[in-house]
C-alpha cells in the first residue's frame, strides 16, 4: 500500500504562487510514476503533471507549461508541485496519485490517491 497525503493548498490571488506537497510513504516497490491531478467542482479529474518515480523524468499537461513544476526530495518522501502565475481557472481540488505505469496520464491508471487539497485562485 502506498500512502499519499497532500498539503499546501489555500487561497491566492490570480498571478500568485502556491506550492503543494505530497508526502509519500508505505510500499512503493510497484510505483513507477507519481502524478498530480485536479478536479474542478462538478468535473472529472484532470491530469496536471507526472514524475517518474525512478527516473525523475517529468511530464506536464499543456496548460501548465512555464507555470508549474513537479519535483521531489532526494529521499523520495515528498513530491512537490510548484505553481506560479496562477489563474482563476486553476481553482480545483488537487490530488496526488501513484501508478505502476511509468507513462500514465489517465486517472484510471492510478491506483493510489491522496485525499486532495483545495486550491482557490481569485481575481
Amino acid at each position: 500500500q502506498v500512502n499519499l497525503v497532500e498539503s499546501g493548498g489555500g487561497s491566492v490571488q490570480a498571478g500568485g504562487s502556491l506550492e503543494l506537497s505530497c508526502a509519500v510513504s508505505g510500499r512503493t516497490s510497484n510505483t513507477y510514476a507519481v502524478a498530480w491531478f485536479r478536479q474542478i467542482s462538478g468535473g472529472q479529474r484532470e491530469y496536471v503533471a507526472r514524475l517518474g518515480w525512478n527516473s525523475d523524468n517529468t511530464d506536464y499537461a499543456w496548460f501548465t507549461e512555464g507555470r508549474f513544476t513537479i519535483s521531489r526530495d532526494n529521499a523520495k518522501t515528498t513530491v512537490h508541485l510548484q505553481m506560479n502565475s496562477l489563474k482563476v481557472e486553476d481553482t480545483a481540488v488537487y490530488y496526488c496519485a501513484a501508478s505502476n505505469l511509468a507513462g500514465a496520464r489517465g486517472a484510471d491508471l492510478y491506483n493510489n490517491w491522496g485525499q486532495g487539497t483545495q486550491v482557490t485562485v481569485s481575481s
